[in-house]
């Protein structure tokens, strides 16, 4: 079921999807990337071209000004897919400046056309390529002849990196990265954290650094590419990990930012993310340390709350950091940062954060297996008081997963989910409203109705978002998605559709790398639907393997089936010790769904041991727990358990009415295992009623023989989508039987000789067919 308490962290870099960073005075300055950009812009208003190549180039210059630097290759890549023509034009005004001589540049810059006088192009001063030229013929301007002649050389050899060098080559060409006082456009005054050494400026970059293109460390950031790179960045983790810049990558580039400039905090907050992406504990909380220390050196905080700045930065960081030793598991610390932030919180009356507080010690409480209704409640009656629907709705939300699990009325719980829906619809709160659908998703599959999982699941995947759409990306890589998507691969893999079962797995495994927080649904999912299927098919040596993996991301799961297997294998002390210990286990943390399917293996390993009479008071007991859950496909499956046990007690009639009871909810909403399950056993029922015996005495009903021989027809069907040979062996073995009673004989030889075919398949003695469902 999809977890609330993620939706909780608190962002201090993220408002509207806008990152406020402020790199802290770092001013523009030429280089050779910026002259390319320069050079687009200038072909853009000097040539005609197209309108459609003219609006895609549009759409490109932003991201090209605000960019960090990019190699020549990819940059005329980039312009060639929105207009040839364009690009050919740059690659020859490049051209002829890198294999001219310095007046070329000279030219070059003196033909540029000036803001202040075009009116009427593209590059009017009050435009964006207008303040982009300004910037930059003002930083050209400001350059002395030394730094003019290192710019120049630069440029050489951005363009010769990429195209071949002339004949005399270039060795050792010095990096331009003017010093702060030759750059500043505002002020001739150096601040502390701006000056970069002029020493380490001025000194030449080694050969082999040239030589390296994908070396990230080309020197500080504007701080317009500061902000741009930050706020890409965030927005792409935030919603769409794939397309942001892998964690070694990233961490590089913020090493690089960061070495330049140690006190800039919004580059230690997305160090911070970074870190959260590949589960560092250290690096994680490191960064998250330094980015609130920074905050409050930086004194950029404004009053909140009536309390200064950083009295509020203080809380909000102890805060994060109870979120993140929650999200690791480390709950003792998580209770003192915590405890921490209600402190300073309560010392400035801050009941905003108090509610977040109070939102996060309820979710500690759940996490650590405690039952934390009257904390939830509480949370949610003082979050409407205060006015945050935000975390009214996520206390809601979480008291209906409680109910869920403590069987409450199902209509109470759509009720309390349809008023939520209704407070998010009216506040926009798009990821709410995702969170609700999964939920709602997980609620009626817990139930038993698949069909209404499938549409919820489907409606929250075809659903667009509320949130602001920036750079391309829509949120698709929340616990929401993956949680829809892996009920989706199980719903398919119960009807036995493994093509599209793998699709699904193919897209999570792209959506959520294995690294990403919430990779373990997708890989427990993808176990599980692996380990039925090979027990369906009766390869118990390829499903013992995938026991240990599945121990390892939920040792309840795993142990459970554990027990299957070894059941599977005939080693029913071994299986009876692990079903009994686990029964113990998931009674104390009241997970009765598993109680319930342990409490059918129990009966199972009685119906080994002919004990059918002692198995009947645990399937009432599963029975009962079911209904009262409103556990419909539990339920289901309980009765046609007691359905097997009146027919092995000889009491066919009683077993057959009861099987009327069960057959159409598990014919509606079951797997397709379930269906040819109880088809067969509906069959070997209509077979004992009608008479049949195994020595072919007696005389038989002939109505109900026909009845049964439809009914195993079915059943095979339902049996061979699924590859299950073990079962299909039986339903053959059972046709033949029927044929030959009633005289037809052809069709007695062909069930007999495809019982053979798949006797002789299996090399395994068939398990008695009277002691299993």
């Amino acid at each position: 079921m999809a977890s609330v308490h993620e939706s909780l962290y608190f962002n201090p870099m993220m408002t509207n999807g806008v990152v406020h960073a402020n790199v802290f005075g770092i001013k523009d300055w030429v280089t050779p990337y910026k002259i390319s950009v320069l050079a687009l812009l200038y072909d853009m208003t000097a040539s005609k071209i197209s309108l459609p190549e003219r609006r895609r180039l549009n759409k490109l210059i932003l991201p090209l000004q605000q960019g960090p630097d990019l190699p020549l290759g990819q940059f005329l890549k980039t312009v060639e897919e929105c207009c040839p023509q364009t690009a050919y034009a740059v690659k020859l005004r490049l051209h002829e400046m890198a294999d001219g001589e310095l007046k070329d540049m000279e030219y070059f810059f003196s033909t540029l056309p000036t803001p202040f006088t075009a009116f009427d192009s593209e590059a009017y001063k009050t435009s964006v390529v207008g303040l982009f030229m300004r910037h930059m013929l003002l930083a050209y301007n400001k350059l002395s002849f030394s730094q003019v002649y290192k710019l120049y050389k630069s440029l050489q050899h951005y363009y010769h990196s990429h195209y071949a060098k002339p004949s005399d080559g270039q060795v050792g060409v010095p990096a331009l990265v003017a010093d702060d006082s030759d750059m500043d456009l505002t002020s001739t005054e150096d601040t502390v954290g701006d000056r970069i050494d002029k020493e380490e400026v001025d000194a030449p970059l080694q050969e082999s650094e040239l030589r390296n293109d994908n070396t990230p460390s080309r020197g500080p950031l504007s701080q317009k590419q500061a902000e741009y790179f930050l706020a890409r960045q965030a927005y792409l983790l935030k919603n769409d990990e794939n397309k942001a810049l892998k964690p070694a990558a990233l961490q590089e580039e913020l090493n690089n930012m960061l070495k330049f400039n140690p006190d800039f905090a919004e580059a230690h907050y997305l160090n911070y993310l970074n870190s959260m992406r590949v589960q560092d504990i250290f690096l994680s909380a490191h960064s998250l340390l330094h980015y609130f220390d920074r905050l409050i050196l930086s004194g950029n905080e404004g009053k909140s709350n009536g309390d200064e700045g950083y009295g509020r930065s203080l809380r909000y960081a102890a805060l994060n950091l109870a979120s993140l030793h929650c999200r690791f598991g480390h709950y003792q610390q998580a209770d003192l940062a915590l405890q921490e932030a209600i402190r300073i919180a309560q010392e400035s009356n801050d009941h905003v954060c108090l509610q977040h507080c109070l939102s996060w010690l309820y979710t500690l409480e759940q996490m650590r297996g405690s039952d934390s209704t009257v904390l939830t409640e509480d949370s949610v009656k003082m979050a409407a008081h205060f006015c945050l629907p935000y975390l009214a709705s996520l206390g809601i939300q979480s008291l209906v997963q409680q109910g869920a699990t403590q069987g409450k009325t199902a209509h109470k719980l759509m009720d309390a989910l349809k008023d939520t829906d209704i407070l998010h619809w009216k506040h926009s709160l798009s990821e709410l409203i995702e969170i609700s659908l999964a939920q709602t998703t997980s609620i009626w599959r817990m139930y038993g109705k698949s069909t209404m999982a499938l549409q919820q699941a489907q409606l929250l995947l075809n659903m667009s978002s509320l949130e602001p759409v920036n750079f391309g990306v829509q949120q698709n890589n929340t616990e929401a998605f993956a949680v829809a998507l892996c009920h989706l691969a199980e719903l398919h893999a119960e009807q036995g559709l493994y093509c599209a079962v793998s699709e699904i797995l193919k897209h999570l495994k792209e959506q959520f790398p294995p690294h990403s927080q919430h990779a373990k649904l997708w890989m427990l999912c993808d176990l599980k639907i692996q380990f039925e299927r090979h027990m369906n098919e009766g390869k118990y040596h390829l499903a013992e393997p995938l026991v240990t993996a599945i121990s390892a991301l939920n040792k309840t799961e795993g142990l459970y089936r554990k027990a299957q297997v070894l059941k599977a294998l005939n080693r029913s002390t071994e299986a009876y010790s692990i079903l009994q210990r686990l029964q113990v286990h998931c009674e104390k943390t009241k997970c009765t769904e598993v109680v319930i399917r342990v409490m059918l293996s129990t009966a199972e390993l009685h119906w080994e041991s002919s004990g059918f009479s002692t198995a009947l008071p645990l399937l009432l007991q599963a029975l009962a727990l079911a209904r009262q859950h409103h556990l419909q496909s539990l339920a289901s499956e309980t009765i046609l358990h007691l359905a097997f046990t009146q027919l092995m007690l000889g009491v066919p009639e009683q077993a057959l009415s009861v099987l009327h009871e069960a057959i159409e909810p598990v014919l509606a909403h079951g797997a397709v295992m379930d269906k040819g399950r109880a088809l067969l056993l509906t069959a070997r029922c209509q077979m004992a009623v009608a008479g049949f015996r195994p020595n072919g005495q007696g005389q038989a009903d002939l109505r109900l023989a026909v009845l049964a021989v439809d009914t195993l027809k079915e059943a095979a069907a339902y049996f061979s989508r699924l590859n299950c040979k073990e079962r299909l062996r039986d339903v053959h073995y059972l046709q033949a039987q029927l044929h030959r009673s009633l005289g037809q004989t052809s069709q007695c030889n062909k069930s007999a000789m495809l019982f053979r075919l798949l006797d002789q398949e299996l090399q395994s003695p068939a398990p008695p067919i009277s002691m299993r469902l």
